[in-house]
């Protein structure tokens, strides 16, 4: 039995991860289910791809940085995506999801990101047809690790991003003040509005932290596999069984369990068929909510 299916587990688990740290904050702290968070996924991902586009054409094509099949352009594309994708899920909460939170029922909030994510993927859809693209076609050769593993400097590149955001992003929630004010909403909102946290301020942020990650994520899997309109469809069901699974609210719960589920998908590919791939988020989610519905990291409402 060959290991390498453990690269790609990682690799798929900390596209997972990434996104589902924007799923898991926005449930903790604006208590609802965000079914666009896939699209910004995907809106990040042709962001970075035409400002990589927008680069190439006023400096010319630039070589790659090292052995890596990227170079600067897109390192500078990705901070520009993730600012845009930032804009885009701050503006949809300004004019859509804001509104209704008002109205205190969480329901119509969640339909509502639901009728969001359809409206955002067909205009995606309309403005670069559906015909999957690329960051690059350049093809790399995988270097042996040992135990029959392989990996290639794209991959470990993006696997040292990975840990690199996911230990900042921990680090700002747990050892800054505006951490510390999101996860006091988290935890007691009204008891947050009373000793006076700009709920506001944590609002913004936590829509800047979960779009931003979800652009890199999308850009991951633009570098890896392909860019196309659904890639953030497909992937919001694992992220939101990843969510759960690490339990709402904690970062690195959210990281593991994409990390748990990359690897089930990994490992069911390889000893029972790709065909089942897709049932293993929802089996692994099943699981959870059975035998331990606040997940791994999770804590009891009181």
């Amino acid at each position: 039995m060959s290991l390498q299916f453990i690269v790609d587990g990682l690799l798929t688990g900390s596209m997972i991860g990434l996104g589902a740290i924007g799923v898991t904050l926005t449930y903790s702290i604006l208590r609802f289910s965000n079914f666009a968070h896939g699209d910004f996924m995907a809106w990040g991902s042709y962001a970075t791809l035409a400002v990589v586009g927008a680069i190439g054409a006023m400096f010319g094509k630039l070589a790659p940085i090292g052995s890596l099949s990227f170079g600067w352009p897109l390192i500078v594309a990705l901070v520009i995506g993730m600012a845009f994708t930032a804009l885009l899920a701050l503006l949809l909460d300004l004019v859509l999801f804001s509104r209704l939170r008002k109205q205190g029922q969480a329901i119509i909030v969640v339909m509502a990101s639901f009728g969001a994510s359809m409206a955002l993927r067909s205009l995606l859809e309309f403005t670069f047809t559906s015909r999957p693209t690329y960051f690059s076609r350049a093809i790399q050769i995988a270097m042996p690790v040992g135990l029959g593993i392989r990996i290639t400097p794209d991959q470990i590149a993006l696997l040292l991003l990975t840990a690199l955001l996911v230990t900042g992003v921990h680090l700002l929630i747990t050892r800054t003040q505006t951490g510390r004010t999101m996860q006091a909403l988290s935890q007691n909102a009204a008891l947050a509005r009373v000793v006076g946290i700009d709920v506001a301020k944590v609002v913004r942020v936590t829509w800047i932290i979960g779009a931003g990650l979800a652009c890199v994520a999308g850009v991951m899997i633009g570098i890896l596999i392909q860019i196309r309109p659904f890639m953030g469809f497909d992937m919001l069901l694992p992220m939101f069984a990843a969510a759960i699974l690490g339990g709402i609210g904690s970062v690195p719960g959210a990281v593991l369990g994409g990390l748990i589920i990359g690897l089930a998908e990994a490992g069911a590919v390889q000893l029972i068929g790709a065909e089942w791939r897709a049932a293993v988020s929802f089996i692994i989610l099943m699981a959870v909510l059975f035998v331990r519905p606040i997940g791994l990291f999770g804590v009891r409402e009181r």
